[in-house]
Formats: structure tokens, sequence, C-alpha cells
């Protein structure tokens, strides 16, 4: 019998948190502001958005209304390529990574955008 106590989340929970955190961050919510909304912490929130506790249906209705989009699209219902999606979410929950993305569809479209993402990628090689 497995132990219980290495319990592994669920990969559609971690799919649904994923998605739940992207759309808050790409509303422009907080934590806390979706918590008030729907009526729980900010901690339980952050589980629903780790995946780490499953969101009930009557909760991923309130989630989804305060969110603005039909509750399908928490399960990725209406997109045909949801893995794609799944991938973008994930790339897009990384700390700073929305906000890099606003930042860069601000630029001028004089401005060398290439070069911004060669000098990012130039980072990523760079030792610690």
């Amino acid at each position: 019998m497995a132990n219980r106590l290495e319990a592994v989340a669920d990969p559609v929970d971690v799919a649904v948190g994923a998605r739940i955190r992207l759309l808050r961050k790409v509303r422009g919510l907080s934590q806390q502001s979706l918590a008030e909304a729907a009526g729980v912490t900010f901690q339980q929130i952050q589980k629903y958005e780790r995946g780490a506790n499953r969101v009930s249906a009557s909760m991923l209705t309130r989630i989804a209304r305060t969110l603005t989009v039909p509750v399908a699209e928490m399960f990725g219902e209406n997109s045909a390529s949801s893995g794609a999606v799944d991938e973008v979410a994930a790339l897009l929950a990384e700390p700073g990574a929305l906000e890099l993305l606003k930042a860069y569809a601000g630029l001028p479209r004089g401005v060398s955008r290439s070069a911004l993402v060669e000098f990012v990628r130039s980072l990523k090689s760079q030792p610690s």
C-alpha cells in the first residue's frame, strides 16, 4: 500500500490551478482580491494555484465568474491545443514573465526586439 504522506498532486488539479493563476495575473488581480471575491483566504488561492488542493465545482464557478471566463476554460475545453496552452500557462506563471511580456509588447516598433530577446537569452548562459 502506498504511503499516504507522499501524495502527489493530480495533473488535472495542477493544470486547473495554473489556469487560475494565469487568468488572475492577466486580469491584474492579486491572490488576495481573488480570494475575497471567492470567499476564501489568499492561502487557499495559493493552494489551488499550485494544485495542492482540489477546487470544488462551486468554488471553480465563483472563481471563473470573478475572472470573467466560462468554467470550461479552466479545463482547456475552449482550446483545441490545450497542451500548448498548458505550456504557455506554465511559462507565464513564472515570476515576472507576464510583466516582461507586457513590457516587450509595449516597445515601439523601431526598437530591436530581437536584440532584447538575445540579451535575455544570454543571461541564461551566464554563470550564477
